[in-house]
């Protein structure tokens, strides 16, 4: 392999290189010009003098077999990339600021600070789950944002790609990552569950609420197998003022089995979007770690992680959505509610681990003074809430996978579609009314939302609409 000889000024593939603005321990990075290209750009190349580690060449070729691949703003735009015959290399854009690991002197973070900021990062690991990319290396230096706001998931020399070898797993044994943020199961060997960033990310969130890291700074292997069976110390151990609600989204993200884990970083950042609406559990109590009994129960394997078939990172995804259902609670039609209920459950039925939000949507006026009560004195926005849940009660669903979202729109529509965006919902339900000339002559709202929703839409109409089939939809992808 020939020893790259890289300086300011060399000129590679058409690239013109310019100053070197990072010196890592696996890679260096350099500015670098295109005359085809007219946005910032950096060069990343790797480390490959005698004495390196062979596991960072790996890396990188895991890289540039994976960036080219990725799409969307929670990534980096990838341009090129070089092979080690000639000199190894990847361009990628230059995204403005520093990474997040800027941050560590302001910590602990104030609550609602630090929950919009993880709530972002989370809907970046929505995306690029969703590409079929764990990242497994989710730290403070792996994330930047944009300036308009969107996180960025950079480094992804350790990350896994469900369609792609995985170079790391069949070179080498020893798990490799950033001790402090290792989800337990990779010491094991498991690669392929995308849970495994979100335990990294509920380090993180600990570790910014509370300015300390759960699990120490221990970096030996010895010191990582520990959190095979040792919990962290709940966070209202640490400062007495910690939400109930936001300890119940750390600790539930940093479960040893990540069965017990949110299933979606989509679920994570619903959440993170709605805190007053989470379920509080006994975790949201814990003041002391486990009991010594359970700790040693978990040591001696009684409830240890089981070695388990290769996992399938769409399959999984698509198991756990968020489903919607819109619900008109003042002037639906019964039989409408009845049909959209039938089909919530069926769908329900196939896919245990999903989510449902029930949608209300509070028509303001565009001109006159909106009342916040009705006829007869009572709050409009609270009873509609009532309403919802109440429609939702014969689901029988755990209180965990459901919620209740009363809007307040002058565009029904328009109201549904944000939702529907800002919390990554996966399927859309709504129901279409009867036919009428105002409706046909301004359009419906459930043909506006099938027509522009990016997600799948099923579209409910009356039993009587149905052709005798009660429930019927039609389905919109």
């Amino acid at each position: 392999m020939p020893k790259p000889l890289v300086k300011s000024g060399a000129e590679i593939d058409g690239y013109t290189i310019g100053e070197c603005v990072h010196a890592g321990g696996m890679a260096t990075l350099w500015t670098v010009t295109h005359p085809g290209i007219d946005v910032p750009l950096l060069m990343k190349i790797p480390r490959v003098s005698e004495g390196e580690d062979p596991a960072a060449i790996v890396s990188f070729e895991m890289e540039m077999m994976i960036l080219p691949r990725l799409a969307g703003p929670h990534v980096p735009s990838c341009f090129g990339t070089g092979d080690f015959a000639h000199q190894a290399y990847a361009v990628i854009e230059r995204i403005p600021g520093t990474t997040l690991y800027k941050r560590l002197p302001d910590l602990p973070l104030p609550y609602e600070e630090a929950r919009l900021l993880v709530a972002k990062i989370a809907a970046a690991l929505t995306d690029l789950h969703r590409q079929n990319v764990i990242h497994h290396d989710i730290k403070p230096s792996s994330i930047m944002f944009r300036e308009s706001g969107e996180a960025v998931l950079i480094d992804y020399g350790l990350s896994h790609h469900n369609h792609l070898p995985d170079l790391l797993q069949e070179e080498f044994r020893l798990p490799y990552g950033t001790a402090p943020y290792m989800a337990p199961e990779r010491l094991q060997g498991v690669r392929d569950d995308p849970r495994s960033d979100l335990f990294s990310l509920g380090v993180l969130l600990y570790f910014f609420t509370t300015g300390e890291r759960p699990f120490g700074e221990g970096e030996t292997l010895r010191a990582m197998r520990r959190r095979l069976w040792r919990d962290p110390y709940p966070p209202r151990s640490l400062h007495t003022d910690y939400p109930p609600w936001l300890q119940e989204v750390v600790l539930r993200c940093l479960e040893i089995d990540p069965a017990w884990r949110y299933p979606t970083a989509s679920q994570l950042a619903f959440d993170l979007a709605h805190p007053d609406q989470v379920k509080l559990t006994t975790r949201s109590e814990r003041l002391k770690r486990d009991p010594l009994s359970v700790v040693w129960r978990r040591r001696f394997n009684l409830g240890a992680i089981q070695p388990r078939a290769k996992a399938d990172v769409a399959a999984q995804i698509a198991s756990s959505p968020i489903l919607a259902v819109a619900l008109d609670t003042v002037e639906g039609a019964p039989e409408l509610n009845e049909a959209l209920r039938v089909t919530t459950e069926r769908i329900l039925a196939t896919l245990p681990s999903a989510r449902l939000a029930c949608v209300n949507v509070l028509k303001l006026n565009r001109i006159a003074i909106d009342k916040t009560l009705d006829e007869q004195g009572s709050n409009k926005h609270i009873d509609r809430l009532v309403a919802l849940r109440h429609w939702a009660t014969p689901l029988k669903l755990d209180e965990s996978r459901l919620t209740v979202h009363v809007l307040e729109a002058i565009d029904p529509a328009a109201a549904l579609l944000e939702f529907a965006e800002m919390n990554s919902v996966d399927h859309l339900i709504v129901g279409a009314r009867q036919g009428s000339f105002r409706r046909t002559l301004l359009g419906s709202v459930s043909a506006k939302v099938a027509s522009e929703a990016a997600c799948t839409v099923t579209v409910v109409r009356p039993p009587r609409m149905a052709a005798a089939k009660p429930g019927a939809g039609v389905v919109w992808g």
